[in-house]
């Protein structure tokens, strides 16, 4: 889905259709005339934005990008809950109406997976009932239609900044947390319990996508398709092999992350 990006004329946006690298999520260095198009922001924050209206996703992946920030759009709350599952995002701009679930109810699958993503709700509702509601089930902030680009920017800035006041290691956006478990993807590092594990290349790719995908069965298949692409065909014992060295590391004299589902593949989840 292509999804508007933005260049600040004076106090306004201007909006041009484009689409990010292989039509994947908009960042600031899809944009011309950002500080991340010039090379000095990261990948930064990934926030998905969900309305039913095509053109509102599109202003405010705009005006998200423009920060630096990565953005990705959904039109229902079905393909929210499915995106959130596998891009993992920082925040979620959400409108309580959609066609399919309730916005309270999106969030509530969310936060299944990812309880510490935060939530801006957007909606046409103003009353204070309303309001109160979706901060109750967990919403962080709320915005009332009509509202300015700048305001969500601000608020989702704020949010963000409450929720990872740090820049270290634990708490940067290109870091994976699953319990005690941190993942710093940029440095390669990772910690369990405050101690150092030490990774191959390989196995810091496969801990990457388990961690990707917290509390979620992944086969044998699915994984050597993202982590060694290969087709699945008497490649088994790879990923038997792999989980392995990772039980090892991680989870030796630990209570254990790693666990088999027999005849489905293997789960993550942080050690009770």
């Amino acid at each position: 889905m292509g999804v508007c990006t933005a260049r600040r004329a004076a106090d306004s946006f201007q909006c041009f259709l484009t689409f990010g690298p292989d039509n994947g999520p908009v960042t600031g260095a899809d944009v011309p005339g950002t500080a991340a198009a010039e090379g000095a922001a990261g990948d930064g924050w990934r926030i998905l934005v969900v309305d039913d209206e095509p053109d509102l996703v599109e202003v405010i992946c705009g005006a998200i990008a423009y920060e630096g920030w990565q953005a990705q759009g959904a039109e229902n709350g079905l393909d929210a809950v499915r995106i959130a599952a596998s891009w993992q995002p920082h925040a979620v701009v959400l409108d309580v109406m959609l066609p399919d679930l309730d916005g309270t109810e999106v969030l509530r699958r969310i936060h299944q997976d990812r309880p510490e993503t935060r939530v801006l709700f957007l909606t046409a509702r103003d009353a204070v009932e309303d309001r109160i509601a979706g901060i109750a089930a967990g919403g962080d902030d709320y915005v009332t239609k009509p509202f300015s680009l700048e305001e969500v920017v601000i608020r989702l800035r704020g949010m963000l900044r409450r929720a990872w006041p740090s820049t270290s290691a634990v708490t940067r956006p290109d870091c994976l947390a699953v319990g005690d478990l941190v993942m710093d993807e940029r440095a390669m590092e990772v910690i369990r319990g405050g101690a150092s594990v030490e990774l191959s290349p390989t196995e810091f790719a496969l801990l990457r996508y388990l961690m990707r995908h917290p509390r979620q069965v992944l086969s044998k298949a699915q994984i050597l398709e993202e982590v060694w692409s290969y087709d699945f065909g008497g490649q088994a014992h790879v990923v038997e092999l792999y989980i392995s060295y990772l039980r090892k590391k991680l989870d030796a004299g630990r209570t254990p992350m790693i666990h088999t589902v027999r005849g489905a593949g293997y789960v993550l989840k942080a050690a009770a």
